[in-house]
Parts: structure tokens; C-alpha cells; sequence
């Protein structure tokens, strides 16, 4: 598997010929050959879009030329009147606002470090990020002024973008980006002047911080560009197996529901900026704006974590639409319920694509993809590693296992990154000498390349000495037709050392018994994994702003007597 990119698809077809000598996606010495080097040379790239339509909210509309514009106008105020220099940090931290994007690709034209905070943190954890990572200048909205400004005073200037009230205290060091002149596209200002090299540092970006305290990914230039090509290699794949030239067609237009700073979000962003899409933007996820967005726009591509699918599914078959201009449903960030491909298949046969794939923080986004025709004879798996990627299989020892077996998840490539922020103990802890990045995922290998994420090494259930996968338990209650969402979790138990505890939350007027859950997943699976504790929950489960189901709230929340 290592070193070995997908070669299957929808018609088990080779597409070798697009990693060959020459071709778009050939690689030499790990790293695309005719890929962009930097995000300022494949933003650039975008100008050339014009007056297609790239931002759509509420609030407004930015057309490519318009967006470019902006954004070069801001880069250069970063430089002539900030006075920032070249890898300095530049926080952007905002709801989906169109301006996000401004925002960061800003900060890239003017070759500073962007560091994307997760726009919900608290005003004591958006403290310790701003610690750690000491940027020059803050790009928030104004719901998130509040949680910065007592951090920015005296030591960074701020941009509030779509803030009406008063700036603080801040003075001179804080402006509303809304008071500033507005680009004119056809005098588009030309971009600062900057040398930026594929080895400088591109992004920090912060972990989930689901295990303590978030550490900063740092990301270089040609990591970057790495992302930018690995979800362009899958759209071509998936064009190809379907009978289609890559890049032909109309351009697509994606309802965007991952918050931006997620990994899950450049990939989609990348993907759209590549071929002059457009991103459809909501303020607040909710299933039946979806819905309505969906049909206003001709929305083509959705792209959210599985719950956020899951729900808009629901609010289809809820309201009878048909979602007739759907034409693929994109999850990630999180592990997608086998049974959703055969919903869509059900509903809506092959009409839909369903892709699913897998990324993290530290591979900047998607590295795998699983869609179409094989996603639906694979439901369970995240696909093959794309041409730039190499995947192994670790055992303890870190030698590769062999196909089926069941070990840790390592990854190297272009789009890795170098390490964490001022942290060299946990970058050599994550990485190895010779670069692989250890995920602390479970993960096995079959068909080939095909890989199946089984768990996160930290949730497995060792029950008696026997181990428990939980995403496998996850995805059996997925299956009863009352279920919504589930999580699976180990709670301690004095002789086996742990046992397999479930909480799962009814579809909306269906009421399954513990017992009736407990023998559904004793239908498939071996006794010792079938949940001895069983707790029915009417509240959403728990999650980060990524998607993560947060199973130690979930935990901590067990009724008295479980798990003694």
C-alpha cells in the first residue's frame, strides 16, 4: 500500500495514466510535479474566474473578480499601513462569513502565517491559543471581538468585520473593515510584492483539543499545495469512472456547512476554487434553510459532517423533496454511518454520488476518498490514499502489517505537516525520524489500498482482554431504523477492566427499548460487544465544532451503578 494511490473506481477501471510521467497528477519524490508550489500562486490562478459567482450568503454575493479584489486590497493594507512583515501570524476567526475567505487569503498574498481559531472557542481558550501562536493582527467578526480584545490590547492591531457597536477600548489598534474603501475589480489592485518559498510556513492550525489542551499544526507552503491538488485528483477519478471528461461540465455549487477553520473545509474549498464553483454559505446550520437553499441556488454538492447529512435527509423525506439538483452528498470530519450510502441509494439511486474520505488537522484536510460506485460496495471504508499520500498499517514495532490485520494508521506526503507549534516533544512524539505521522488511528487495509478506519486507539474497549471497536458498534445501531445517532464508549468495570456502555439518541417519535438495542446489535455482532449499558437520550449528542462526539462529557453523564 505505501506509496500507492486509488487505482480502482466506480467501474474498477486503472487511472494509473493520471499519475504517470507527465500527467496532471504524476509525483516525484512525494510531491506533485505540476501542482502549485504555494496558495499565493494557485489563488492567483482564481482571478481569472471574474464575475462568476465564489461567496453566496445572506449578507451578500463575491463574485471571483470581486474576492480578488478585496483580497489584494486588504493584503496590501496589512503591509503599508500595519506594517507587518512576512511570516508574521495573522489570527482569522469569524463565523462563515464570505469575509473569511477575504481574510485569509489576505494574510496568504501577503505572505504572512494564517492561523484559523475555531470561531466558538471561549474567551479563556481563544487566550491560550493567542498565547501560544503571539500574531500581529486579528481578523474576527464581531461576536468574537469580545472573547479578543482584552488579549489584542497592547499587543496586536484588529480588523472586526460585520460589527456595528463600538470597538472597545482599543483605540487606533482596532478598525471595522466595513469603514474601509471598497476595491474596484476592474482596477483590481496587483497583490504585495513578496517572495514567498514552498518551505515557509503557510497555516497553524489548532488541534480539536478533544484530549487537553489544542496543539498548533504547523503547515508549510507545499504542504498546502498539497491539499490544494489531492481533492482536484479525486473530482478527476470520479469524472473519468463516470464516463465524463475532468473539468468539463457546468462548475459546481456547494452548500457549505463545515465551519471554515475545519480541515474538512479547505478540501471543499480548494475543490471549488480549483474549477471556478460556488460556495453557498449558511450563519447557523439548520435542515430546512438547507433545504430551501438547496433548491434556490440549484445547489449541486453538499458537504457537512454525517449528522448534518443525516438531518438533511430527514427534512427531505420529511417535506417529500426530491433534492432534484443534487448531484453528490460529501461527509466528513467525523465517521460516516455505513447505512447512509444504502439510504441514498434507496432514495435516490445513483442520482446522488455519495463521497465520504478521511483528514486531519495534521494532513490538512482529506487524504483518502471512498465514492460513487465503490463507496457503495465499501460502505464502511474511507477510500485509498490519493498519489501524494502514502499509507501504512503499523504494528507496535511501526513495521507495515499485512493486508486485514488491524493496526495503527501512519501517514506521509505533501500535504503533512512539519510538526507542532513551538512544541518539539509532541512533534516527536506524532512523527517519526523518517516522517511518517502516527494518527492514534485504528485502521486496517483490504482490496488492494482499500482502508477502514476501526477506532481511535484511545476509544477502544478492551472488555475481558477481548477488543471492542467502537465506530463497529456505532454503525450496527446506526442500522435500526429507530435510531438517529449513537456512541459507543468503555466504562470501567472491576473485573473485566472495562465493558461496553452505548448512549443513542431516538428518531423524532420512536421510542426502542434498551433490550430491543441490545439485541439488534447481538444479530451481528459477537456477545462481549453488544452495549451492557444501554442509556436512551432525547439532546443531540455531544460535539466539538468539528463534528466529534465528545464521549467523556458522555461518559462523566453515566447514570449511578454503570460501570462498577
Amino acid at each position: 500500500m505505501e506509496g500507492a494511490g486509488v487505482a480502482d473506481s466506480d467501474s474498477d477501471a486503472d487511472f494509473g495514466f493520471l499519475t504517470a510521467p507527465g500527467a496532471p497528477f504524476a509525483v516525484e519524490d512525494g510531491v506533485y510535479v505540476s501542482g502549485p508550489r504555494t496558495l499565493r500562486e494557485f489563488v492567483e490562478t482564481t482571478w481569472a474566474f471574474g464575475e462568476r459567482p465564489f461567496l453566496v450568503a445572506e449578507t451578500g454575493t463575491y463574485t471571483y473578480g470581486e474576492f480578488f479584489a478585496a483580497a489584494s486590497a486588504l493584503a496590501n493594507r496589512l503591509i503599508d499601513v500595519y506594517g507587518l512583515r512576512q511570516g508574521d501570524r495573522a489570527v482569522v476567526a469569524m463565523r462563515n462569513h464570505p469575509e473569511w475567505q477575504i481574510a485569509f487569503w489576505a494574510t496568504q498574498l501577503a505572505g504572512l502565517v494564517t492561523v484559523p481559531l475555531n470561531a466558538w472557542w471561549t474567551e479563556d481558550e481563544f487566550a491560550y491559543a493567542l498565547g501560544d501562536c503571539a500574531p500581529a493582527v486579528l481578523l474576527v467578526d464581531g461576536e468574537r471581538l469580545p472573547r479578543v480584545e482584552k488579549w489584542a490590547r497592547g499587543r496586536a492591531r484588529v480588523v472586526v468585520f460585520h460589527h456595528e457597536g463600538p470597538v472597545g477600548d482599543l483605540g487606533e489598534g482596532c478598525e471595522r473593515y466595513e469603514d474601509l474603501p471598497v476595491p474596484d475589480p476592474a482596477g483590481t489592485p496587483a497583490p504585495p510584492t513578496v517572495g514567498i518559498r514552498p518551505e515557509d510556513d503557510a497555516t497553524i492550525s489548532y488541534t480539536s483539543g478533544t484530549t487537553g489542551r489544542p496543539k498548533g499544526a504547523v503547515a508549510t507552503q507545499l504542504a498546502q499545495a498539497g491539499a490544494v491538488m489531492n481533492p482536484r485528483y479525486t473530482a478527476a477519478v470520479s469524472a473519468l469512472a463516470k464516463g465524463m471528461i475532468p473539468g468539463q461540465g457546468p462548475a459546481p455549487v456547494n452548500l457549505m456547512t463545515f465551519p471554515f477553520f475545519h480541515a474538512a473545509a479547505f478540501t471543499t474549498v480548494y475543490a471549488l476554487m480549483s474549477v471556478g464553483g460556488t460556495a453557498v454559505l449558511m450563519r447557523k446550520w439548520d435542515a430546512e434553510q438547507a433545504l430551501s437553499l438547496i433548491e434556490r441556488h440549484r445547489v449541486t454538492h453538499y458537504s457537512g459532517v454525517p449528522t448534518t447529512a443525516l438531518q438533511l435527509l430527514d427534512a427531505a423525506e420529511r417535506h417529500g423533496v426530491a433534492l432534484e439538483s443534487l448531484t453528490h452528498l460529501n461527509t466528513g470530519g467525523a465517521a460516516a454511518p455505513p447505512g447512509i450510502v444504502a439510504r441514498l441509494m434507496a432514495r435516490y439511486g445513483p442520482g446522488v454520488e455519495p463521497r465520504n474520505g478521511y483528514g486531519l488537522t495534521e494532513t490538512c484536510g482529506g487524504v483518502t476518498a471512498n465514492f460513487g460506485a465503490q463507496y457503495r460496495r465499501h460502505p464502511g471504508s474511507v477510500g485509498r490514499a490519493t498519489p501524494a499520500t502514502e499509507a501504512r498499517i503499523a504494528g507496535p514495532d511501526g513495521r507495515a502489517l499485512p493486508e486485514g490485520e488491524v493496526g495503527e494508521l501512519w501517514l506521509r506526503g505533501q500535504s503533512l505537516v512539519r510538526g507542532y507549534w513551538r512544541d518539539p516533544e509532541a512533534t516527536a512524539a506524532a512523527f517519526t525520524e523518517d516522517g511518517w505521522f502516527r494518527t492514534g488511528d485504528l485502521a486496517t487495509v483490504r482490496d488492494g489500498g482499500l482502508i477502514t478506519i476501526v477506532d481511535r486507539i484511545k476509544d477502544m474497549i478492551i472488555r475481558g482482554g477481548e477488543n471492542v471497536y467502537c465506530v463497529e458498534v456505532e454503525a450496527v445501531l446506526h442500522d435500526h431504523p429507530d435510531v438517529a445517532d449513537a456512541a459507543v464508549f468503555g466504562v470501567p468495570h472491576a473485573v473485566l477492566g472495562e465493558e461496553v456502555a452505548a448512549v443513542v439518541v431516538p428518531r423524532d417519535g420512536a421510542a426502542p427499548t434498551p433490550d430491543e438495542l441490545r439485541a439488534h446489535v447481538g444479530r451481528s455482532l459477537a456477545a462481549f460487544k453488544v452495549p451492557v449499558h444501554v442509556v436512551l437520550r432525547d439532546d443531540p449528542l455531544p460535539r466539538n465544532a468539528t463534528g466529534k462526539i465528545l464521549k467523556r462529557e458522555l461518559r462523566a453523564g453515566m447514570p449511578p451503578g454503570s460501570g462498577a
